[in-house]
């Protein structure tokens, strides 16, 4: 049974699944789907162009599916999608994609520590953390299992490989490639996230593998293109070690540095 605080203002338009619950003063536009047993907080603003899945938790005075921060946003019909199992905690700002990309997109079984910001145009994989603060610019795309430490600042248009793990309070001001751990300022490889990997289900054949293929990526004294080639030589059928080859394929602002 769905349940509607009586302070709340929702729409009649938008579309309420089964068992939601809404709290005191949350505001909820014509144009929204919240699905089944999805928790909304109080004070919380659901704008037009929101689409969240199921069992969703969003906390007090969370914003989602704004209007983008983008001088050429032009009230074009776009969308904010939240995955199933995702938690935004209080007071953390999505905002919906432009006519660029028409979307922006988090995935399922998330989650979005208090003051979080994700701008237009974003994709972030599943199985995800934001830590308090970290503020994402548009255009950025995070794949699956990748924690970002609080207060760390991403710039737009960049780009974070899965299963990385990068600390707190840094910048993120070039792409972070697949399975490593980055810290430093300016931010910098500093390893292979070993721990998350291993917590995952790594064997330790493909944590091995895995660090040899850095080691030529990072410690050959060839530059990237070279390395490159090599990795693509010494380990052309392995699937994790592609995972890496098709980020560098895709990366545009070019990786971090050791």
């Amino acid at each position: 049974m769905t349940e509607i605080h009586s302070t709340a203002i929702v729409s009649g338009k938008a579309q309420l699944g089964e068992n939601v619950t809404i709290g005191p003063f949350v505001f909820i536009e014509d144009d929204v789907e919240i699905g089944d047993n999805s928790i909304i907080g109080p004070h919380a603003c659901i704008y037009n162009g929101a689409r969240l899945g199921k069992n969703v938790k969003i906390f007090q005075s969370a914003s989602v599916s704004n209007a983008p921060q983008d001088l050429k946003f032009a009230d074009e019909k776009t969308y904010f999608y939240v995955g199933d199992n995702t938690v935004i905690r209080e007071s953390v700002t999505l905002h919906k994609g432009t006519k660029e990309t028409g979307f922006s997109r988090i995935g399922n079984n998330c989650l979005l520590m208090a003051y979080a910001h994700v701008a237009h145009d974003c994709t972030i994989g599943d199985n995800c953390i934001l830590a308090n603060a970290v503020q994402v610019g548009g255009h950025v795309e995070i794949e699956n299992q990748v924690i970002i430490g609080g207060a760390t600042s991403v710039h737009q248009f960049s780009k974070v490989g899965q299963h990385a793990m990068v600390g707190g309070g840094f910048r993120i001001i070039a792409d972070i490639p697949p399975f490593v751990l980055a810290a430093g300022e300016p931010i910098k490889y500093a390893g292979l996230n070993i721990i998350g990997l291993r917590r995952r289900g790594f064997s330790n054949e493909e944590i091995s593998t895995l660090k040899n293929a850095y080691n030529i990526l990072y410690n050959s004294g060839k530059n990237f293109s070279e390395a490159k080639l090599k990795l693509k030589e010494t380990f052309a059928e392995h699937p994790r070690v592609n995972n890496i080859l098709d980020f560098l394929a895709k990366s545009n602002r070019g990786i971090i540095r050791r």
